[in-house]
């Protein structure tokens, strides 16, 4: 593996670790709809999996967190959030 490509892995890794820890924050608040806490908790379930590439990783989670937000029920903080991991995850590529 280059040194580009090893880099890249890194940045990719730590924009996943982002995500995680903004999506655990989302699943332990309370005053978040329990169906909004789960596909957190899925989607960090789905980061952590090593079943895929990080790419295949970010858009499957993206994916669901896209289908989640248009959720009335969200809280607009928690919508805020959710915009920010799929904005993290939207720049890992293959």
């Amino acid at each position: 593996m280059s040194a580009k490509k090893a880099k890249r892995r890194e940045e990719y890794e730590a924009r996943i670790k982002q995500a995680i820890a903004v999506l655990d924050d989302v699943s332990q608040d309370t005053t978040t709809p329990r169906n909004i806490r789960k596909v957190a908790k899925d989607s960090i379930a789905m980061l952590n999996s090593d079943k895929y590439s990080l790419a295949v990783r970010a858009a499957n989670t993206t994916s669901m967190l896209e289908e989640i937000s248009q959720d009335p029920n969200m809280p607009p903080y928690t919508r805020v959030k959710i915009w920010n991991v799929i904005s993290l995850l939207e720049a890992i590529k293959d």
